[in-house]
């Protein structure tokens, strides 16, 4: 191919006039290219165009771009009538509906309109560029481009390649990326490519704590937010998404994964998605809505401390520290006997196991007992976890003891994990079996999740930030205590943690 994705001349064809559509359409036109827009219903396509034309002229009142700037870009899209009017364009990039047949159909009406070395890109976000390809006459040219909502705002795209692409397809789409102002990735053909299998890590393993009435929606929404850094929780971005496109696309995942434990969907999210509790788009999700706004239910007001002593099991030296330095600026009474004395409160600090578990485990009182979170330390949120018969007095007397200082505390039932070393493991290890697959390299990996999810770390970063060795301690723990294979860690994470080496290390 002789063509250049940097040349003034640069024609797009973009099939699909919807949200994604005009999307790729304006950054197309504000990178250079000139844009033909088709859609099957027409007057879509000038819905399209008059969107576009109102996000420029917003842009230019913002400082964003000129006037001149902004009629330039405008005059270069140009609405078709008829998908014959693609030929002459140098790529066309299909942004119809998630549907396998409605896909093929495109793509082969295409190969008889446009020449043998154009560019035919999908932006699926969910179905395999490989399958897609495979109804094509010359499926090597055939690869995805998979742009996120909106495009003009969310940076990454990744560019996919189906089994059978040929290189200078991608290293082609990568500079077109580019040119369009994106941070494109490479991806290999897979379900859920690369964001949207990060992704399940949040969303499912938030459901199944859910599930297991290890605590409320929005508990693990504040537990993320506070305590991990997360900007949303996983229930309030699921009510965003709505749960119509979130639990289908688990589901996909699942069935092009052959059953892969680690992406199994949970049944409250189909529950909820077959009740019509879809999110803020129905007005009821996991929260209810009133004018757009979310209805968030209060947090229990803690019990005053009741100043008995605390003892602090010393099994993790280095979690034993963190609690009895906080333990002091609270002005708790310290039990500092080789046992805890009869009245005192006792306080864990398990990796991966439950409360329940780690009293048991290290011959202590579990009517006493709770177990306190150290893993993201003890600053921004803490998260107690009580065993099925710790008395409430004790409990109330940790809750309203570790909120002495203001910094909020939520309370939960026994779970393997808590809340965010589950969520978090789940997230490292999935980042860790796409890199195990080569499917993407650790690098953009990170770039791929930071950029589409917003989260405040990578996979692999998040892994390097906590210690792989912590992570995969996690991920045992919860798997031997459970029995259940999603827990499993992946070889990527086993070999760094027990090396030293950091998870974003690529193989020599």
């Amino acid at each position: 191919m002789t063509i250049e994705p940097t040349q003034d001349d640069l024609v797009i064809g973009v099939a699909g006039a919807g949200a994604m559509g005009r999307g790729i359409a304006q950054v197309a036109a504000t990178g250079g290219c000139r844009v033909k827009l088709f859609d099957t219903r027409p007057e879509s396509s000038k819905e399209a165009v008059e969107f576009i034309d109102k996000m420029l002229s917003r842009a230019v009142d913002k400082n964003r771009m000129s006037a001149d700037e902004a009629k330039a870009a405008m005059s270069r899209i140009e609405i078709i009538e008829t998908m014959s009017a693609f030929a002459g364009s140098h790529v066309v990039i299909e942004a119809a509906i998630e549907n396998l047949d409605v896909k093929r159909r495109i793509f082969a009406e295409l190969e008889t309109i446009v020449g043998d070395d154009v560019i035919l890109a999908s932006n699926t976000s969910s179905l395999s560029v490989t399958t897609i390809a495979a109804g094509c006459k010359r499926p090597e040219r055939v690869a995805g481009f998979h742009f996120f909502n909106p495009v003009p705002l969310m940076r990454l795209v990744e560019v996919i390649n189906g089994v059978r692409t040929e290189p200078w397809v991608a290293d082609f789409l990568v500079g077109l990326g580019k040119r369009f102002g994106r941070e494109p990735v490479r991806v290999a053909d897979a379900p859920g490519f690369l964001v949207n299998q990060v992704g399940r890590g949040y969303t499912i393993e938030a459901a199944h704590l859910c599930s297991e009435g290890v605590a409320g929606f929005a508990d693990v929404d504040r537990i993320m937010r506070d305590a991990a850094g997360f900007r949303m929780g996983p229930f309030e971005l699921m009510d965003l998404t709505a749960i119509d496109v979130t639990h289908p696309a688990t589901e996909l995942i699942y069935e092009q994964f052959f059953h892969e434990p680690r992406f199994r969907p949970s049944t409250l999210m189909k529950s909820r998605m077959d009740a019509g509790l879809l999110g803020r788009k129905t007005g009821q999700g996991f929260y209810g809505y009133e004018g757009g706004k979310q209805l968030t239910p209060e947090e229990d007001a803690p019990a005053e401390y009741d100043g008995r002593p605390v003892w602090v099991s010393p099994s993790n030296s280095e979690s034993h520290k963190q609690v009895v330095d906080l333990l002091k600026k609270l002005n708790a009474k310290i039990d500092d006997g080789e046992e805890p004395g009869e009245g005192s409160l006792i306080v864990v600090t398990p990796l991966g196991i439950d409360a329940t578990a780690a009293s048991l485990k290290e011959g202590l009182d579990p009517e006493h007992t709770v177990a306190i979170d150290t893993l993201l330390g003890l600053d921004a949120r803490r998260t107690v976890m009580k065993t099925p018969v710790t008395e409430p007095a004790f409990t109330a007397s940790a809750h309203g003891l570790f909120a002495g200082d203001g910094t909020p505390v939520t309370v939960i039932r026994d779970s393997a994990g808590f809340v965010a070393q589950r969520i978090l493991a789940m997230i490292v290890n999935i980042g860790c079996s796409i890199a195990q697959s080569g499917a993407a390299t650790p690098e953009d990996i990170d770039k791929a999740v930071t950029l589409g999810l917003g989260y405040p770390h990578g996979p692999l970063a998040f892994g390097d930030f906590l210690g792989a060795g912590r992570v995969l301690e996690i991920l045992i723990s919860i798997f031997e205590t459970t029995g259940d294979p999603r827990y499993r860690p992946t070889p990527w994470l086993r070999r760094r943690a027990l090396l030293g080496k950091s998870l974003l290390t690529p193989e020599n």
